[in-house]
């Protein structure tokens, strides 16, 4: 038992809530895809999925504050809420719209500024993966993943890899033109020279991939809290470390740095950290 079993269990089933609507709609001929005042894509799905998300934190936290990336904040200030609810509806809408797999739901709680629940649900990719603060990090196959693998209801617990130098390493950077925007291109391309391999997995499977062990380095910029907060419990339950490229807290910082933990500090020196 932990301090935020309940609060896990509801954040399990606005997952639910979530995959029901946005499975439906992956892939949909008539899927509706606008363009946001900052140039971004938004489809229905992202809309209807926190918009159910929100009635049910208002049914089942009606005091606490809540944070969404369509929809905005609830009038309390995000950065000094005791307790608040921060959603991603679909993490990856490109891929979303584009008919790719790599998206998902992040839902994570925040309490006094740490990310304390974290779920982030792919349906498309058959999986999803969950942890809370001193919980552990956890996996499930979904619907008919879990079929063809022949497995049960058992969660799978995550482990980082222990991997021990980055030239060992396998990192997930996400895409150049970022790094780039961000003034740190000739990083990245110095970091390429040094890894063992670099991939762009992209958006909320790159960070699951590192907390299942299966490469070792999440880095980008760029980011909003809705596109972290769900996934800090699920690195550091597993192990592994996050945070911004300076090293301090990632949450508002705008960039990320996840790792098994062992890479960090060769990472963030590397950063010029």
């Amino acid at each position: 038992m932990t301090d935020h079993d309940e609060d896990l269990s509801l954040a399990l089933r606005l997952a639910d809530a979530a995959d029901a609507i946005s499975g439906a709609r992956f892939r949909a001929n008539d899927l509706h895809i606008t363009t946001k005042p900052d140039r971004t894509h938004v489809t229905d799905a992202d809309q209807t999925v926190e918009r159910a998300i929100r009635e049910l934190l208002t049914a089942e936290r009606p005091h606490d504050a809540v944070l969404g990336e369509e929809y905005g904040d609830s009038g309390e200030d995000p950065r000094s809420a005791h307790r608040i609810w921060i959603i991603d509806p679909i993490d990856g809408t490109h891929s979303f719209e584009r008919g790719l797999p790599m998206w998902g739901t992040l839902i994570a709680l925040v309490v006094d500024g740490e990310p304390v629940v974290g779920v982030a649900s792919s349906p498309a990719l058959g999986k999803r993966w969950w942890a809370s603060a001193g919980g552990g990090a956890w996996m499930t196959e979904t619907g008919a993943q879990r079929a063809a693998a022949e497995t049960d209801d058992e969660p799978t617990r995550l482990w980082v890899s222990g991997i021990g130098r980055l030239a060992d390493s396998a990192i997930s950077y996400q895409s150049v033109q970022q790094w780039d925007h961000a003034g740190h291109l000739d990083h990245l391309i110095d970091l390429t020279r040094t890894v063992w391999r670099d991939r762009a997995y992209g958006d909320v499977w790159a960070y699951t991939l590192l907390a299942e062990g299966l490469i070792e380095v999440v880095a980008e910029f760029g980011l909003h809290p809705y596109d972290i907060a769900a996934l800090v419990p699920i690195v550091q339950e597993a192990g592994g470390r996050v945070t911004s490229v300076n090293g301090g807290p990632v949450l508002w910082d705008g960039s990320a740095v996840a790792t098994n933990g062992a890479v960090h500090d060769e990472l963030l020196a590397l950063l010029g950290s």
